[in-house]
């Protein structure tokens, strides 16, 4: 939309309070705003002047129309503006960058429900409690949930039906007391529950009402002479005071709230959040913001609290803010303080935030760094090979084989100086009999590169061969069949010396032994080396395994597996008598492996 075709607009747009989309031709929304004054504050965009933002600019560009909602108040716009971006998600507005899956503690909806860690929220009617941006931390917590109220760990069903007509046995949980069995009826649901409920309240950081509980079930226990149990309560309580201990308390007289701070650096703003149960700091988040248009911090903070309160489920109704913001949720409360503990939680809250801005400036610095050093060492390559392109992709061959048995090779694929794993690829030498090195390497790289070929994939800028002349002429071989020699880089690399050797060229090259680029070559062959090597053993114990037992009529891998996973080898199990095989396998397969080690017992 042009500036000349909002000011033929502008009469018609009220100077009430509202919201507001810029859309495109196509109908998406670019940007959801609101304002006290629909006119002035949509005006604001349509300014004449240098100075206008680049976005400003961007969405004017992109904007065919511009649709407005009236409402009743600034806080109706608030809410309706909040709802507006929720479901249109407009691209031009500011969203918090989270990409990571965080851990959650999941009590389950069940009978006689687990407590667990989930990185998925399913609306199953199951608990949620996080998300912990810290897995040391969920951790401390399911440690002492364990320690304190013993749970079940089993998925088994516990129905009444189950339980009543014994289809669930006890487990080793059971024995080595860290669950009471449930499942057999040892444990009354009641009183399940009720551990289910101090979970919930160590969960929502409500430490007080659970050392109640604990001190209460210590005395019962005393009281009723059951002195081992009111000692293992008091240990019990030790570890809850300990734990509540490291948790940071600032003052019971604070109580809940939930504190939040801002920092920005160019496009980027970040949100701290502290919630606080108790006086105690229970959790801690840092968000990362993309601005977009709106960079008022009071807007950006409002944004983002009501993001945040939502993401962790909060019910605290006052939060501590450094500046007012417009709220979404009357029932807020909100403190800007001067002195006292809630001033030291805003500081901390504060500290938090600009330690998290400086990690994440040096974080970039370092990627930058590393981006550099990677061009570098490429380059450094492409000089030292005299190479016309920069070797990005590389890949590496390397046979494997003993005195010819089970001759097998690799490929490993390096990009950006990087291992990518999951281009890595592993052959079986099909067509060479005996110990050939140079047929197989000739074999392997046609099977590759006729195989890129075929599905359009790329060729690498650089194929480097692990061994000498022999194995680099055997692998031009196959490149001139495939009519690709001229497209790439090859070279082998033989390990005595390190020398580098160019098809046609009995010379070798040495490069510096402090060479970077060198020490890259040395990564991309050992890589290709270990991958052949660990292939090559899995091979053999494969063949092993197949050779020695899958021989035998009716037996299969995994009988050939357990036997020889409890026995060891072959020769053992052959020593076996016949009642030794049954009892591990069965009187079938046991016959059948006793009589093929044993022809002459036949009758």
């Amino acid at each position: 939309m042009t500036i000349a075709e909002f000011k033929k607009k502008a009469p018609t747009i009220p100077r009430l309070p509202g919201v507001y989309h810029f859309i495109s031709k196509n109908g998406e929304v670019l940007y959801v705003g609101k304002a006290k004054s629909l006119r002035n504050r949509l005006a604001s965009y349509f300014s004449e002047s240098a100075k206008t933002p680049f976005k400003v600019r961007s969405l004017r560009r992109h904007a065919s129309k511009i649709e407005y909602t009236i409402v009743d108040t600034e806080q109706d716009a608030l809410l309706l503006e909040n709802t507006m971006i929720k479901r249109f998600q407009p691209r031009y507005n500011v969203m918090l960058k989270d990409g990571k899956t965080y851990v959650y503690i999941q009590i389950t909806n069940e009978r006689f429900p687990q407590v667990i860690f989930t990185r998925k929220v399913v609306k199953d009617g199951s608990n949620y409690y996080g998300p912990y941006t810290s897995k040391h931390r969920a951790n401390m917590l399911l440690e002492l949930i364990k320690t304190l109220f013993p749970l079940r760990t089993c998925t088994y069903n516990l129905s009444e039906e189950n339980i009543r007509k014994g289809k669930i046995k006890l487990c080793l949980e059971y024995h080595i007391k860290n669950c009471l069995g449930p499942c057999v009826g040892y444990e009354k649901e009641e009183d399940y529950n009720e551990k289910i409920r101090q979970v919930k309240n160590i969960l929502s950081g409500k430490f007080r009402s659970v050392k109640e509980f604990v001190k209460k079930q210590m005395n019962t226990a005393a009281e009723a002479l059951a002195f081992e149990e009111a000692a293992q309560w008091k240990e019990r309580l030790e570890v809850f005071k300990d734990y509540q201990s490291k948790s940071t308390v600032v003052s019971t007289q604070v109580g809940d709230v939930d504190v939040f701070s801002l920092e920005s650096d160019g496009d980027i703003a970040y949100v701290n959040y502290l919630m606080v149960k108790d006086g105690a700091i229970i959790n801690s988040y840092t968000a990362e913001i993309e601005m977009n248009l709106n960079r008022e911090p009071e807007d950006i903070l409002a944004f983002a609290l009501h993001e945040i309160r939502e993401k962790y489920h909060s019910i605290n109704t006052e939060i501590i803010v450094p500046f007012p913001v417009p709220l979404i949720d009357t029932g807020l409360t909100q403190t800007l303080p001067k002195r006292g503990d809630k001033l030291k939680l805003l500081e901390l809250s504060q500290k938090n935030v600009k330690y998290f801005l400086l990690q994440s400036k040096k974080q970039k610095a370092n990627a930058t760094q590393k981006k550099n050093s990677v061009e570098r060492i490429l380059k450094t390559l492409q000089s030292d090979l005299r190479m016309d392109k920069m070797p990005m992709h590389i890949e590496c061959f390397d046979n494997s084989n003993i005195q010819g048995a089970h001759p097998v090779a690799s490929c490993v694929v390096f990009r950006a100086a990087k291992p990518s794993k999951k281009d890595y690829r592993h052959f079986h030498i099909k067509t060479v009999e005996g110990p050939n090195d140079f047929a197989s390497m000739e074999e392997i790289v046609y099977r590759r590169y006729k195989r890129l070929l075929k599905e359009s994939s790329g060729l690498p800028q650089l194929i480097v061969i692990d061994g000498g002349k022999g194995q680099l002429s055997s692998a031009m071989k196959s490149l001139r069949k495939l009519g690709i020699e001229d497209q790439v880089v090859v070279i082998g690399i033989a390990k005595r010396l390190e020398e580098i050797f160019f098809p046609g060229d009995s010379i070798p090259v040495y490069i510096d032994k402090k060479s970077e680029s060198l020490k890259l070559l040395q990564h991309v062959r050992n890589e290709a080396h270990r991958f052949a090597i660990s292939f090559h053993r899995d091979t053999r114990s494969k063949f092993f395994l197949q050779t020695q037992l899958t021989d035998i009529p009716g037996i299969g891998d995994k009988i050939s597996a357990k036997l020889l996973q409890k026995f060891g080898s072959v020769s053992r199990i052959q020593a076996l008598d016949l009642s030794s095989l049954e009892a591990e396998i069965g009187k079938d397969k046991a016959g059948k492996v006793f009589r093929y080690f044993h022809p002459e017992e036949e009758e």
